[in-house]
């Protein structure tokens, strides 16, 4: 069973939290949404799976100790999925010995909280991590599969290893999509990323720019989806 803890925007960062304890997992929702972050819980990582075949969250806050597979098991499995392996991981265990410290890291996890833990210390070390992920993006690539690339810093877009001619705009909006794949984005809010409040733009435009970024992508430009009566979203 899979528990909801929603936000307002689709735009305020999502937390997955996999832990086997009900309590626990209330306990993290109820503070990170107080510091207005969406949760969604999960008991086990057979449901966790199946949510994320559906929508990939910002971060992980990872149990060690569940009841259908090892929290290792299932670091190691996001860390060599190209598609996965951007999401940063927190693990949260009762485990805290060294080696169990040592190995988590290794795999990919990004921190390591031991069990009891101060909820206020726990929304720090998530604001930390997605800082520090928000300002590696900056400079990263974002592989959409192997053959569609988007180099962020050179502003450039590669569809089967040949560049895509994109304007500066229609770059902002390819790259604004595959920051966050599976997030729906309104018109108006691709509008306000794009210009703010600096110029008086018709939605419309929008429907123009994503009509001739799909042309441009080729094969590749069905994953650019229209959402009927909100907006767009990229999404495999």
């Amino acid at each position: 069973m899979i528990f909801r803890y929603e936000g307002i925007f689709n735009l305020i960062p999502l937390i997955y939290v996999i832990d086997d304890e009900q309590d626990i997992v209330d306990l993290i929702a109820l503070h990170l949404e107080r510091s207005n972050f969406r949760v969604e819980g999960f008991l086990d990582a057979t449901t966790f799976y199946l949510q994320l075949n559906k929508k990939i969250p910002d971060l992980i806050i990872l149990d060690l100790m569940l009841p259908d597979q090892s929290g290792f098991e299932v670091c190691k499995y996001l860390k060599k999925e190209d598609r996965y392996s951007s999401i940063p991981i927190i693990i949260l265990s009762a485990l805290i010995g060294e080696t169990e410290k040592i190995l988590g890291l290794e795999l990919g996890a990004d921190d390591y909280i031991t069990k009891p833990f101060s909820p206020l210390e726990m929304v720090a070390r998530v604001k930390a991590v997605l800082r520090r992920q928000t300002d590696k993006s900056r400079e990263s690539r974002i592989i959409i599969d192997d053959d569609f690339i988007i180099e962020i810093e050179k502003h450039k877009a590669f569809v089967d290893e040949k560049e895509v001619p994109l304007t500066a705009t229609e770059f902002k909006i390819l790259s604004l999509l595959a920051n966050k794949q599976g997030w729906v984005f309104t018109r108006g809010q691709i509008l306000d990323y794009l210009w703010g409040e600096e110029k008086a733009v018709l939605e419309r435009t929008i429907d123009v720019h994503i009509k001739n970024l799909r042309e441009k992508l080729g094969f590749k430009g069905y994953l650019i989806k229209n959402v009927r009566g909100i907006g767009y979203k990229l999404e495999q």
